[in-house]
């Protein structure tokens, strides 16, 4: 006690009394200076633990084709989609993510209900790649470990590119549909050529939730609009079958572009400029899907806290 009293008096008096002090005295003096300083260290350090404004996460789910062979908007053909992302907050309320997305895209005419949709017999499955970028508006502030602001929906919006490859099933052989040409595209309609890659534009909505801080959940469900007709292999109408050239283990074009004659009774469909799809409208494809994803931390006080950093809780 002597020791306190004395720290607060001029330095001389202050000497004069660290001098009459036994050594134990001294270790437990030294020992409790320690114990406050790691303390008021540790307090520091928590005070200055921040999440940043970017985070990584994972998606799974599930994706629906939409397009000339299903006009109705069936769920037949439910599949299941995964993805991997990354976001970027730039304020409460407005955020970027850029996401990679998987998933198989199919459909099959005997799901319709419509005669002329059954008789077609047309079928395919497609495997998706997708690339995307898109902006998150939020309806209430977000800041994840902040109480206050746990829970928000919001809408989405973007634009992505994704890579595409039609394909059936015949004969117990799988095929390719883009290389066979199958609405004359190796026969003279050079126009109705098209490529693997096509651009996509995601619009939809959904809900955010911090689990704890650092850690969010979401919800969303998107559809992608997209700028081909093509994503089933189906667009416009047959050419007939005689621009064809003969069916071939190799090449079965003549089959694939009228499967209505697979069908016993049916009346063959495949006349030249009977129409074989629906070239008004491109195809499209729908993913809902659960995702989880992990703030970046740091303990370099921000210097925006509202733009760039979080503090966490």
């Amino acid at each position: 006690m002597t020791f306190i009293k004395g720290y607060t008096c001029n330095k001389y008096n202050l000497v004069t009394v660290d001098l009459i002090l036994s050594t134990q005295d001294m270790r437990k003096v030294f020992g409790i200076v320690f114990l406050m300083t790691f303390l008021l260290n540790s307090s520091k350090m928590n005070a200055q633990s921040y999440f940043t404004a970017n985070e990584l996460g994972v998606s799974i789910g599930a994706s629906q084709y939409f397009g000339d062979l299903n006009e109705h908007y069936g769920f037949q053909t439910v599949a299941p989609a995964y993805g991997l992302y990354a976001r970027r907050r730039m304020n409460s309320y407005i955020a970027l993510k850029l996401s990679g997305n998987y998933t198989v895209v199919g459909y099959d005419d005997k799901y319709n209900t419509i005669p002329f949709e059954v008789a077609r017999n047309l079928n395919f499955k497609s495997k998706v790649i997708e690339l995307s970028l898109q902006a998150e508006f939020n309806f209430f502030r977000f800041i994840t470990g902040d109480r206050s602001f746990r829970f928000t929906p919001y809408l989405t919006g973007g634009i992505g590119g994704f890579y595409y490859n039609p394909y059936t099933t015949y004969n117990g052989r799988t095929y390719d549909l883009r290389p066979l040409g199958t609405e004359g595209q190796n026969a003279g309609y050079s126009n109705r050529k098209y490529s693997n890659f096509a651009v996509c534009f995601p619009i939809g909505a959904g809900v955010k939730y911090w689990l704890r801080p650092g850690v969010n959940l979401s919800f969303e469900i998107a559809d992608r609009v997209t700028l081909t007709d093509y994503l089933d292999d189906v667009s416009s109408t047959y050419v007939g079958s005689d621009l064809f050239p003969r069916n071939t283990i190799a090449n079965p074009a003549k089959a694939l572009q009228d499967r209505s004659v697979e069908i016993p009774g049916n009346t063959t469909l495949g006349r030249a400029g009977k129409q074989r799809g629906n070239a008004s409208s491109s195809d499209q494809y729908l993913m809902a899907v659960f995702s989880i994803s992990f703030n970046f931390t740091t303990y370099k006080c921000p210097a925006f806290m509202s733009r760039e950093l979080i503090k966490s809780y």
